[in-house]
């Protein structure tokens, strides 16, 4: 593979060079909007309105204004399109999860294959841009490390009610473990995406549109593979780039392309307006492997293979699947000072296509075999939400969605309806929630027929060579109920200590029917429920010119037990101080930041099926990763300076993000923004 490089940025020299050219272009520039702002300075950040699909479909297009705070801009986990905190395997681009429990709001069909999700984009909340004029930006992360993310945008209007824009992002990675120089590539990502908004001069007519095109490729390198008897301790596999690891031939590559549109018509004012949103999308996954080894080659003699076992060639695997899903949703809604409401009903049409070897393939003779007919599912669903507000005493919102009918597929063959509600009602500064959802397991966990797994919980449907029998079908659904209580206040100042703002959290969660993914890989169900408390809170404050933001999550309950594995303490501390330099022309803040994750028995990794699954012997220690940073606002351009992992070697030598996987050493990171306004 080839050393993944920015066309943009091809060095280190280069990008010192763009900084400084940014300094000096950028203060001037800054100097003079401050003479004459008033007259020169004609667009903006405050001229510039980003408007999401949510505020269309509540008949708003007021839009909210550009982000342009520092706070975000150094977080790594606000460099993606999650920002919540996840396990990964220790690069940028890998396969990851959620770290802390998540609910569940799809329904019905669904492809089930998420290790890439936290990269893509997600079509419901991408950005549409009104400006009074043509309106750009790029953004880039690089690291010592190999670490990449380069985003460029470009939207303007054409006319007077219509605007489009294109972007494109790129993410790239390149080995920490078993890397043979510093451009040893190991993920690449790609994202181009076109996206436009449209309305009618009475504004009664909106229209949203995107596509995107989503390309990611990971090696996979399976973790490390301890060299006995000199490695017998996690903390002896902290030599980074000199350490083995079990696979060296192994890829996944991801499609996704999908295209999507929202438009509304306002019948009676804004009590009550139709709507239409056509989903089609596309995912493609493919794992391959053309180097499979089972014999050592130093003495010929057998060794433990990654893979727990191969059905169809021992020397070679390519495992592949396609879904495909088209959806139309036709709906109401409306809105007044006091009530506000949205109808809808959804068809879904989907299709699962899968692929492996032929039995007896070998490296030199690939051939690929269809071995189960397409899955065909037509699903229909209805839902709805609805809010009621009293001046700002009290509000009452719900929301839900039910799967009421499977007009075909194979799930109409032990069809249970799935559902979820949600009821919220607060009273000044307190909330008080109840989440209720019955869904059925992802396509990916009814079936997969691979060269390393094979099962199938249709029943009737298909033979498992790991077995010779039917695997028993999954007949119920998970079903989960939740309740939290929330408190969120903006506390008065007292001297220095100023625009304090506190939110927590107490939720109690109670699963049941849960189906995961087992210590052999594969999945089952459990037939006991699971509980859950967790805890959050929050503290934002400014003391002076110095900024805390403290944030943590404690769970509590069988959270490392069967099924769940989240670590009882997450929490996130960031200390700065802010101040001008260069007569009010440079803003800056410099500060710290410091992870803690308690110990927990994280989820191992399958690259063949792609999915996270529990084991027992492996427990990722307790660490905690602490960063130091400088961010400077130029007028338009942002730009960040840190050293991660600044406290390497204070307690350890490294910390795992999963098991054998080991997280990044400390390294130099850079990011700059740069907005463009005409």
């Amino acid at each position: 593979m080839k050393a993944l490089q920015s066309p943009f940025l091809r060095s280190w020299s280069c990008l010192w060079l763009l900084v400084c050219l940014l300094l000096l272009l950028a203060a001037p520039c800054a100097r003079a909007q401050v003479v004459d702002d008033s007259t020169k300075v004609l667009y903006g950040p405050k001229t510039t309105r980003i408007i999401y699909e949510a505020e269309v479909l509540r008949d708003s297009t007021s839009g909210t204004p550009l982000d342009t705070t520092l706070t975000k801009w150094p977080q790594a986990r606000f460099w993606f399109h999650d920002t919540t905190f996840q396990q990964d395997l220790g690069t940028v681009g890998s396969a990851s999860r959620p770290l802390l429990y998540q609910p569940n709001f799809e329904l019905g069909a669904r492809f089930g294959r998420n290790a890439f999700d936290k990269y893509a984009r997600d079509a419901r909340t991408v950005p549409y841009y009104d400006s009074r004029s043509p309106y750009s930006f790029f953004r880039v992360v690089q690291s010592g490390a190999g670490e990449q993310v380069f985003e460029i945008s470009y939207s303007r209007s054409l006319k007077k009610n219509f605007s489009v824009g294109v972007a494109y992002e790129r993410i790239a990675s390149n080995k920490v473990l078993a890397a043979k120089g510093s451009r040893d590539g190991l993920v690449e990502h790609s994202n181009l995406l076109f996206f436009g908004r449209y309305q009618n001069d009475n504004e009664r007519y909106h229209l949203l549109f995107n596509f995107s095109n989503v390309r990611h490729r990971a090696l996979e390198q399976g973790g490390i593979k301890p060299l006995l008897p000199d490695e017998k301790t996690p903390q002896d596999l902290f030599n980074y780039a000199e350490q083995q690891v079990w696979l060296t031939q192994a890829a996944n590559n991801e499609d996704r392309d999908e295209l999507y549109l929202t438009q509304t018509y306002r019948l009676l004012g804004r009590g009550l307006t139709v709507y239409h949103t056509f989903d089609a999308k596309r995912q493609y996954n493919s794992f391959a492997d053309l180097g499979l080894e089972t014999v050592r080659p130093s003495d010929g003699s057998l060794e433990r293979s990654f893979f727990p076992s191969s059905f169809n060639s021992p020397t070679a695997t390519i495992d592949r699947a396609e879904y495909r899903q088209v959806e139309n949703t036709i709906g109401v809604l409306g809105r007044t000072k006091a009530v506000e409401y949205r109808l809808y009903a959804r068809d879904r049409e989907a299709s699962l296509v899968s692929q492996t070897l032929l039995t007896g393939s070998t490296t030199a003779n690939l051939m690929l075999r269809q071995p189960v007919p397409s899955r065909l599912f037509n699903q229909f669903f209805v839902g709805g939400t609805a809010a009621f507000n009293y001046r700002t005493i009290y509000a009452v919102e719900t929301a839900g969605e039910v799967y009421l009918l499977p007009l075909s597929g194979l799930s109409s063959d032990n069809f249970s309806p799935e559902y979820w509600f949600r009821g919220n009602v607060r009273t000044g500064p307190l909330s008080a929630e109840v989440l209720a959802n019955s869904y059925s397991p992802t396509l990916t966990q009814q079936e997969f027929i691979g060269n390393h797994y094979a099962w199938s919980h249709w029943s009737g449907k298909y033979i498992s060579p790991a077995t010779n029998a039917v695997d028993g079908t999954f007949d119920k659904n998970i079903n989960t109920l939740q309740f939290t209580g929330r408190l969120q206040l903006k506390l008065p100042s007292l001297g220095l200590l100023t625009s304090q703002r506190f939110e927590a959290s107490v939720s109690g969660v109670n699963i049941a029917n849960l189906v995961y993914y087992g210590t052999t890989g594969a999945p089952q169900q459990l037939g006991t429920n699971r509980n859950l408390v967790i805890a959050f809170a929050r503290h934002r404050t400014m003391l002076g010119r110095v900024g805390f933001d403290n944030q943590a999550t404690y769970t509590k309950g069988d959270n490392d037990s069967e099924g769940l594995r989240i670590p009882s303490l997450v929490t996130n501390s960031r200390v700065f101080y802010e101040s001008y330099l260069f007569g009010k022309a440079l803003f800056n803040q410099i500060g710290a930041e410091v992870y803690y994750q308690s110990a927990f028995r994280g989820y191992d990794y399958s690259p063949s099926s792609q999915q996270f699954y529990q084991q027992d012997h492996f427990t990722i220690g307790a660490h905690a990763i602490a960063d130091v940073f400088f961010v400077a606002d130029i007028k338009t351009v942002e730009l960040f300076l840190k050293v991660a992992y600044v406290n390497q070697g204070l307690y350890s030598n490294g910390y795992y993000a999963s098991p054998f996987y080991t997280g990044y050493p400390r390294r130099f990171q850079l990011g700059v923004k740069w907005n463009f306004f005409n």
